[in-house]
């Protein structure tokens, strides 16, 4: 297992070196450019060529993808065009906030969707089954930004319930039950979409194992249904589950840029919309290296998981 993962991890080094390729040639494509953002359209012309000159955009692209790889081996990401202040700085406010909101929803789905969907496999063609399929197509069909801005105006408009936005109160004593009030609604949002989607993929993975002729043997030699579905028949399908719960954690990162900016959460969403309205090319570069850290860490955490949910799979 070690050598499996050391493996990986080179293989990794290459292909984050393609994505940061692949993303700073799509960022230069971009029409536009960072010292048009914040100059006074009656700057003079010498003025912002100097402007230009000091940020390097004048250089080649060759250059200018040098100056940033080296950089980040030598530790650091630069510096951002918009605010000047450390770009590794920016992320490390930003990325806590973002990860309480992911996994906080990841755990939030994963709790919901896992009973219900075993339980619509167990029942599958009931009335029980159909409503909760029902149920999991309009979660999976509900925008994620409508869904925000309807809870958003019921619970915190209109019924006064929740806060509207932020991580804490303003002027509040910023304890851990305001930071949970302020989770509620985000977390609900991304949750849903969540369990939408997944009660399908548990509901039809449990379907596929629950056919299988060593449960029927199981039920016949007296095993309790009980035992069945969820000692022998969940593990056996805990890896399709495994996939798509691990690769929602990439998605969630992605999905949060919306919900970050509706309810005004300090997180790495937040920053990635700043940095593209403000064409902030070393803090986009920066944020892109990290989702593309977490997809590849994901990757190789799903393969160690498979491994542990079923021993048959030996990595060499």
């Amino acid at each position: 297992m070690l050598s499996f993962v050391v493996r990986r991890l080179l293989i990794s080094i290459p292909v984050l070196l393609g994505i940061t390729v692949i993303n700073f040639v799509i960022i230069k494509l971009a029409p536009g450019n960072p010292v048009e953002m914040f100059i006074n359209p009656n700057t003079p012309p010498e003025l912002i060529e100097a402007k230009k000159e000091m940020l390097g955009l004048n250089s080649p692209f060759i250059v200018q993808y040098g100056q940033w790889l080296l950089q980040l081996l030598q530790g650091e990401l630069g510096y951002s065009f918009s605010s000047y202040a450390p770009v590794a700085g920016l992320i490390q406010e930003r990325i806590g906030p973002t990860l309480l909101l992911a996994f906080s929803a990841l755990i939030a789905g994963l709790l919901v969707a896992l009973p219900i969907g075993i339980f619509s496999a167990v029942r599958h063609n009931t009335k029980w089954d159909y409503m909760l399929t029902g149920l999991s197509f309009v979660g999976t069909s509900l925008p994620s930004f409508f869904l925000a801005l309807g809870l958003l105006y019921l619970f915190a408009l209109k019924l006064r319930l929740l806060p509207t936005g932020g991580m804490q109160t303003l002027n509040g004593d910023g304890g851990v039950l305001d930071t949970l009030l302020h989770l509620i609604l985000p977390v609900s949002v991304l949750a849903i979409v969540i369990i939408g989607k997944k009660i399908r993929y548990v509901r039809a993975s449990m379907l596929d194992v629950l056919k299988q002729d060593y449960l029927r043997t199981a039920r016949a030699k007296g095993v309790r249904e009980f035992a069945v579905t969820h000692k022998h028949a969940l593990r056996n399908a805990l890896l399709p589950i495994i996939a798509v719960f691990g690769m929602e954690i990439p998605a969630l990162l992605g999905g949060s840029i919306i919900i970050e900016q509706i309810f005004q959460w300090p997180g790495i969403g937040q920053l990635t919309m700043q940095s593209i309205l403000s064409r902030d090319y070393p803090t986009l570069m920066a944020l892109n290296l990290v989702a593309a850290v977490v997809v590849l860490t994901t990757n190789l955490i799903v393969d160690v998981l498979y491994a542990l949910a079923d021993p048959r799979i030996k990595y060499r």
